[in-house]
């Protein structure tokens, strides 16, 4: 059995079903919307996301200043367009590492040895599963922050690298490690599940048989099988993932001032002084969050259906 041929038909007809759903694809376009607005913040802010302009403190939206002035002047479109970098800088090095790199590498790494080797794996999943998730992060970013500031520090003071703390790299490692620490399981599980339906596969013995090394079984004959449930999966974890690192923020764990996040300006806007002074700064940030983590659950609800069985 060829499987590259029947992966390319199963995707090629599981494209041709989500292009006929017009509610995901209205998703698709606003994350690639957003996300372009982040990774070319530089180009596109028109100000500094720490710029203060002392002559416009607390201006409502105007051509100057679309989406208005904060407290102290600073522009609050660019300050946004800053924090959804920082935002998606974040989600994607966790969905990669995390979810991706050691997430899949581990499930099909239990689901195809078993044995102690699957035992072993499972119970630390379980482990760090029996923790709620937000618990979790919140207790490792908080354990985590003094110490990676530290060895950061370290290096400024010993090396020819200047400036890392104040670049944001610091906040990214908490964040990111906090992040990856429970993004892994479930996409572990997942993959051990269908690794465990599809290593008796005929296909599977065959390759055995021919001397495949097993490599090439986990990731050439097992892995291509289970790309759909993976893409469900990430589709879906990315909206949690996203409203975690707000909330990181929002909770002063994650980016620090005066680099902007999305979490950190929902708490500057939040307060009943700031709804009364300026409840223009709390529209853009807190639409451009809502629109992310809706947009990723409902793509992840298109995704479902599409590569689903049962609802073709």
């Amino acid at each position: 059995m060829n499987t590259s041929i029947g992966n390319r038909g199963h995707f090629h007809r599981a494209f041709s079903r989500l292009m006929r759903k017009k509610l995901a694809i209205v998703c698709v376009i606003t994350i690639l919307s957003i996300y372009c607005l982040g990774i070319f913040a530089p180009l596109i802010a028109p100000y500094g996301y720490n710029e203060q302009d002392y002559h416009s403190i607390r201006e409502a939206p105007t051509f100057q200043h679309i989406a208005g002035t904060d407290l102290k002047g600073r522009d609050v479109f660019s300050r946004v367009l800053w924090g959804i970098q920082n935002t998606v800088i974040i989600t994607m090095v966790t969905i990669i590492t995390g979810g991706l790199l050691i997430g899949v590498s581990l499930g099909l790494i239990s689901g195809y040895y078993g044995g102690r080797v699957d035992s072993v794996i499972m119970r630390i999943g379980e482990l760090f599963a029996s923790f709620p998730d937000i618990l979790l992060v919140i207790l490792l970013a908080a354990t985590l922050r003094p110490r990676i500031v530290d060895l950061v520090r370290w290096l400024e003071d010993n090396t020819w690298l200047d400036g890392i703390v104040r670049s944001g790299v610091a906040d990214y490692l908490v964040i990111s490690l906090a992040l990856v620490s429970f993004s892994w399981v479930g996409m572990a599980r997942l993959v051990r599940g269908q690794v465990l339906s599809l290593k008796t596969s005929q296909y599977v013995e065959s390759a055995q048989a021919t001397g495949a090394t097993t490599f090439r079984i986990l990731f050439v004959h097992l892995l291509p099988n289970a790309i759909g449930p993976i893409v469900v999966t990430v589709s879906m974890g990315m909206g949690t993932l996203i409203g975690t690192e707000i909330i990181l923020s929002w909770l002063g764990l994650g980016i620090q001032p005066p680099r902007p996040s999305l979490g950190t300006m929902l708490l500057e806007a939040g307060s009943i002084s700031a709804l009364r002074v300026v409840p223009w700064m709390l529209i853009a940030p807190g639409v451009v969050a809502w629109s992310l983590v809706l947009c990723w659950n409902l793509f992840g609800d298109a995704m479902s259906d599409v590569l689903n069985p049962n609802t073709r």
